[in-house]
């Protein structure tokens, strides 16, 4: 077996770089203490219990015109579950949010991805959280996808998961034991279809693998499944307060959250999927059967335009690196 050290664990690295590195900008390490801008360099310690574990929360968000998008909204999301687990980076929001922006001006991309991950840090093999000795603090810049509807202007497919939903507990943050949800795409991929969406054992609405679904009503009503079953997506809540632009304008009777079961899927004029990359889609087809008039409805197409201009334009939510 070859051995590796310190003379030659470079040239190592160097033999498995791979195409996808290109897509990664920089990282900041606290355990290095500065940012890496060669992928192969973006390491975790084999220790940290965000690896060994799932012991750790993160946040995502995207970047449009050199500025981060609603980024208070996601650090703030990302304390809050930081403190879910018992959790705390010393030097508190304030700090995450520095090393944030200055990991993305190292990067200098005009449009990216940037994700925020607050582990227990390196320490042991074991389970117990104490045996890490402070936390550590990982900020990856990466490229930006795709939303949704640029590249599938026909709208989407959605299925019914068959994973079962996460307990309340453990759905409403955003922690890094993410087993589930790689499940669920997991399941997307193999079916040929685009989403899937999970229902409780109550038979209600939860949530996809990493967006939040929601149906406009035959009666003209927006509504997204009840909060404290599910994680508070930022796009969602966001779509929530543009939404209301709709109803000013008579195009919505409301905008709400309720209990919303596989016939109101079924009986919906329109299905949505939202998230921090996609934005807002369109879902035409559930379970082999059209939604609605099985094409992008009219709130949606609305929305996802009204989104995309707040992304761009909407200088109180965008921070500039």
């Amino acid at each position: 077996m070859r051995r590796i050290d310190s003379s030659n664990y470079l040239a190592a690295l160097e033999a498995v770089r791979r195409p996808w590195h290109e897509r990664y900008f920089a990282m900041f390490s606290s355990v290095l203490g500065g940012v890496v801008t060669e992928p192969l360099l973006m390491q975790v310690p084999i220790d940290d219990h965000l690896v060994h574990r799932g012991d750790g929360v993160f946040d995502t968000f995207k970047c449009v015109g050199r500025a981060a998008y609603n980024l208070d909204a996601h650090l703030q999301r990302l304390m809050r579950s930081a403190e879910s687990i018992g959790l705390a980076w010393p030097g508190g929001m304030a700090q995450v949010r520095e090393l944030t922006v200055a990991t993305l001006a190292v990067a200098g991309r005009e449009a990216c991805s940037g994700r925020v991950m607050l582990a227990r840090g390196p320490g042991s093999f074991g389970v117990s959280p104490y045996e890490s000795p402070e936390p550590a603090l990982y900020i990856i810049v990466y490229a930006a996808g795709v939303p949704f509807m640029r590249t599938h202007p026909e709208g989407a497919r959605v299925r019914r998961s068959r994973v079962p939903v996460k307990p309340a507990q453990f759905a409403t943050f955003k922690h890094c034991n993410y087993l589930p949800n790689v499940m669920m795409k997991r399941e997307s991929v193999d079916w040929g279809v685009d989403f899937v969406v999970g229902f409780d054992d109550t038979g209600m609405m939860a949530e996809g693998a990493t967006e939040n679904l929601g149906i406009v009503t035959a009666a003209g009503e927006l509504l997204f499944p009840r909060m404290g079953t599910v994680l508070d997506g930022t796009t969602m809540l966001r779509v929530m307060v543009l939404a209301e632009r709709l109803v000013a304008a008579g195009a919505l009777r409301r905008v709400g959250f309720a209990d919303i079961t596989e016939a109101d899927v079924g009986a919906a004029a329109e299905l949505l999927v939202v998230g921090t990359t996609i934005n807002v889609v369109s879902a035409c087809w559930y379970e082999g059967r059209p939604v609605g008039a099985g094409v992008p409805g009219p709130v949606g197409r609305e929305l996802d335009r009204l989104l995309a201009q707040d992304i761009e334009s909407n200088g109180g939510l965008r921070t500039a690196y």
